[in-house]
């Protein structure tokens, strides 16, 4: 059973609602995204989903067209975002849910891994 399936399982169970924050890793700060998962994970989130910055977030709103432009001048990537999903998987087996436009995936390939577990 995936993880995701085993929370809501749970919730359903216990008769509770999921905790599921979104960020935009690297945003507000360059290195931020790692101790911001350990974070939301320690505060209570059930998934976190984690939008993967796009130079042109024609469908988003203003807050995530924002949060995309320091991101990307912070460097992020779908290489540094993945390096730090496996990095906080290490020690955490928290549902995790990556989101975004299929252009940055397209860029880093044949470089991606698609199967980050």
């Amino acid at each position: 059973m995936n993880r995701i399936r085993k929370i809501f399982d749970r919730l359903r169970a216990e008769g509770k609602k999921a905790l599921i924050p979104y960020i935009t890793p690297e945003y507000p700060f360059k290195g931020i995204t790692v101790s911001l998962l350990k974070e939301l994970e320690r505060s209570g989130a059930d998934v976190i989903e984690i939008g993967i910055p796009f130079s042109d977030p024609l469908a988003d709103g203003a807050t995530i067209q924002h949060s995309s432009d320091v991101a990307l001048k912070n460097g992020a990537t779908v290489q540094t975002i993945l390096k730090a999903v496996r990095e906080f998987r290490q020690k955490s087996e928290l549902p995790l849910v990556l989101m975004g436009y299929i252009n940055p995936y397209q860029q880093c390939v044949p470089d991606c891994p698609y199967n980050i577990q």
